[in-house]
């Protein structure tokens, strides 16, 4: 008997047992996909594991039911990978097959709904729901689940399924459908006829029409020009004709269609030969840079905002496609990919390939299976934390930019990983190196750089030699004393930004807070609107005059009274992007202003959009979040505002003021990264706040003491690592008492500081209560018996009957 071990994509503890017949074992391999039932009727794409000849002693082995794929789509890099993520960060391996794959790749049976011909049926005694769904399975034989709820235009079709089946109306049958569909390109050409030189000078006189004169010329002007297939697309373009035309000239078989297999994402067009100069100093960390990495695999580049690192990975990735090998290049946030793109297929073309959540399931798939033949287009791949998952085997260099970013770590759903460490990981499975940039580098990389752990360079001065901006304090509670404001602006600022404009100078605000509002009050009885499903205010957005929870997405229309108490005097507190936006508006009619956030970035293109007609200076004042604090570069930009600090000083993180000081450095390092020196404005109610006096002086290494001397008293990171646990129920007293339990149990086994049970600040989202647990341990002792202990208690923790139902989900190194 042959048997396959597969991963299922759920988050099950283990993998499972298929049975294969002797031909399917010898052609199996591991990284291939199979379709195998699972439970009473589903069906689920696996990945075949292992194949062996042991059968389970537990249960039996059902039979795969279908091979997905000729060749393994996962390579033993990944697998290997995987199994480091599943046991370093506590998550099941099918966790890590579902997160790591497009789901594209991962099909799962969808119900679909046979009409039973067999059966005799009264339309009459049929509800007039029963009777649509009848009706639609008249027309067609078989109709998906969705599409029932479509026809019903509603969300709940199971109980009207569930009475057609009990009237033995249809059955169901359960179906893998490929999803999948390769992009086809029409092209066209003349047909073999007309290919002869003697044919072809009587065609112009056969054309009547001057339409079809003018298609067939400029085919001829184009096939002479680019030497290469015409699409239908160019052709019409360039010609100007319809549909309708070319139909006509296909008719008459003088042209010919034929479909050709594109890729969907293609960058051949921006290609431009140009060679990168690197200046004196820049030169000097590249050399730097190969000297480290060969005593280091991984290297710390902490180069100052503006000092010109992107030019440094450009001769790093053109020295590793050199060697054939392959690069990975992480970015933090989605709007920093769409201008480093740019940068990078001016110089490598084609040679780029881009993978993130903005893509379609179907670009994605296309640029895992470019990484997976290795060809020409995946050389360099660029992409956020979910392109460390993709199925390379020749891996020369990883590049993390922006290292100390938070949005590098995972946190909902599993696996919660962090993309940097994962990529030091992965990159030592390849023997290839890794190369951290930041000029704020997160404390424990610059801990491990100045333990001699990591190589250490440093650039300290900007490209071009351009000073770094002045910063600027304005006091705002002198401000207002004074009547020096005007809304939320001091008039130094608006005295700033008036300037800049005058010199044709853009300007980049940052608030990091959409919406309009956070909190809005009744004047009468202290109301605040809240989520019926979080334990928080309601945001108020302006411009869709609404009030929106930001965890969960519930809403309702802007209330013209109070719920309480029916007064009208309602007053919004606080202030977001939206309200600043408006307030320009109001200040500055003339110019353009427009706003960064989440809520005008949600298309595929909108940060393509907002970037480019910035960087072509349409827009003067930019308005936004933290989106605008990752590296982007715009050389026209002399004043960047920060309209109040203290917002993110006093967030209750342990992390609360070295993120202030990144952030604020990155958003000032905006500013002024032409020849002329920028001007950065900070508005704070403590401008003697050390932090802030940091940033003033630009002095990282100052920050860096200070926060690590709190860090060894209070036992954080980099001196202890930290593993929380985050129960959540409906039922807030059996939480408590399951918290409790777990938290005692723990204290008991673990001789680490463990510290909880405790209510979160945001303490319900989604109806579920949350408690959190915290386990402090110390960086020299090894994880693995911490971990092992943990997952006893968490077994055993969901062995006691009244636990069962309180969700326990584990973070490992959560910051």
């Amino acid at each position: 008997m042959y048997f396959t071990e597969v991963i299922l994509p759920l988050a099950l503890p283990r993998t499972f047992t298929y049975l294969v017949t002797e031909d399917e074992f010898h052609f199996l391999q591991p990284g291939m996909r199979v379709v195998v039932p699972f439970g009473k009727s589903k069906m689920y794409t696996a990945l075949v594991l292992d194949l062996h000849q042991n059968p389970p002693q537990l249960y039996e082995a059902k039979e795969i039911h279908q091979i997905l794929d000729d060749q393994p789509i996962v390579n033993a890099f990944q697998l290997k990978h995987w199994q480091w993520i599943a046991d370093y960060y506590m998550c099941s391996l099918g966790d890590v097959y579902r997160g790591a794959m497009p789901s594209a790749f991962l099909l799962e049976s969808e119900t679909i709904l046979n009409f039973k011909k067999e059966t005799a049926i009264d339309a009459s005694e049929l509800s007039d729901d029963e009777y649509l769904i009848y009706e639609a399975l008249q027309h067609q034989s078989s109709i998906k689940l969705q599409e029932a709820a479509a026809i019903l235009n509603k969300k709940r079709v199971f109980p009207v399924i569930q009475k057609l089946l009990q009237k033995e109306v249809l059955h169901l049958h359960e179906e893998v459908q490929e999803i999948y569909k390769p992009k086809l390109v029409k092209y066209i050409r003349l047909t073999e006829e007309y290919t002869q030189q003697e044919q072809l000078m009587g065609l112009l006189e056969l054309l009547k029409s001057s339409k079809q004169k003018d298609a067939v010329l400029m085919y001829f002007q184009l096939q002479a020009r680019d030497r290469k297939p015409i699409s239908v697309k160019t052709l019409k373009e360039a010609s100007g004709v319809t549909d309708a035309v070319l139909k006509a000239l296909v008719d008459k078989a003088i042209f010919e269609t034929y479909l050709i297999q594109e890729d969907r994402v293609n960058f051949e067009s921006q290609f431009e030969e140009y060679e990168i100069a690197l200046s004196e100093n820049q030169e000097a960390a590249f050399t730097a840079i190969n000297h480290d990495f060969l005593s280091k695999e991984v290297v710390l580049l902490h180069g100052i905002t503006g000092s010109g690192k992107t030019e440094i990975y450009i001769k790093l990735i053109e020295e590793t496609i050199a060697k054939g090998k392959q690069v990975l290049y992480l970015l933090p946030e989605i709007a920093l990919t769409t201008q480093l793109v740019s940068r990078l297929t001016k110089y490598f073309g084609n040679k780029v390939s881009v993978f993130h959540s903005k893509y379609s399931n179907n670009e994605r798939v296309e640029v895992w299976h470019r990484v997976l033949k290795q060809s020409e287009g995946a050389q360099i791949v660029i992409g956020a934390r979910s392109a460390l998952f993709l199925p390379f085997s020749n891996l020369g260099l990883i590049l993390v930019d922006e290292e100390h970013e938070q949005t590098f770590k995972q946190h909902d759903p599993a696996p919660r990983y962090h993309a940097r460490d994962a990529a030091i990981v992965l990159a030592h499975a390849h023997q290839a190196k890794t190369l951290l940039g930041s000029a704020t580098p997160s404390l424990e990389t610059y801990f491990n750089a100045k333990n001699g752990k990591y190589g250490l360079v440093t650039l300290s001065e900007r490209f071009g030699k351009t000073p770094l901006p002045t910063v600027e304090l304005v006091d705002l509670k002198e401000a207002y004393f004074k009547k020096r404001m005007k809304g939320h602006f001091s008039l130094h600022l608006i005295d700033a930004i008036s300037e800049a404009l005058a010199l044709n100078e853009q300007v980049i605000l940052f608030q990091n807070r959409r919406g309009f509002a956070p909190v809005m009050e009744c004047m009468t009885c202290g109301h605040i609107p809240q989520c019926t499903n979080c334990n928080v205010s309601l945001t108020y957005h302006k411009f869709k005059s609404q009030l929106r929870c930001h965890y969960c997405g519930y809403s309702i229309a802007k209330p013209n009274s109070c719920h309480a108490c029916s007064s009208t005097d309602l007053s919004t507190k606080g202030f977001g992007t939206e309200q600043i936006e408006l307030e320009l508006a109001s200040l500055f009619p003339e110019h353009n202003i427009k706003r960064m956030d989440q809520d005008t970035t949600r298309g595929k293109y909108s940060f393509e959009k907002l970037i480019d007609s910035f960087k072509n200076r349409e827009i003067d004042i930019l308005v936004g979040t933290q989106m605008l604090a990752k590296g982007l570069d715009f050389d026209n930009v002399s004043l960047v505002g920060i309209l109040n600090a203290d917002t993110m000083l006093y967030h209750p993180d342990f992390r609360a003021f070295e993120r202030s000081f990144q952030m604020m450095t990155q958003v000032a390092g905006r500013a002024g990264r032409s020849e002329k020196q920028g001007k950065v404005i900070i508005q704070t109610y403590n401008p003697m706040h050390n932090t802030i006096q940091q940033v003033t002086h630009n002095s990282y290494t100052e920050m860096f003491k200070e926060q690590l001397y709190d860090r060894q008293i209070y036992k954080y990171p980099p001196y202890f690592r930290l593993i929380r646990l985050t129960l959540k129920h409906r039922d807030f007293g059996k939480l408590k008492e399951g918290s409790l339990w777990l938290y005692q149990v723990l204290k008991q086994q673990i001789a680490s500081p463990v510290l909880g049970p405790e209510e979160p600040a945001i303490n319900k989202i989604r109806n579920e209560y949350i408690r959190t647990i915290l386990i402090k341990i110390p960086a020299q002792q090894p994880l693995t018996g911490t971990k092992k202990t943990i997952q006893k208690v968490l077994d055993s923790f969901d062995s006691v009957a009244q636990y069962r139902s309180v969700k326990v989900t584990v973070n490992v190194d959560f910051y």
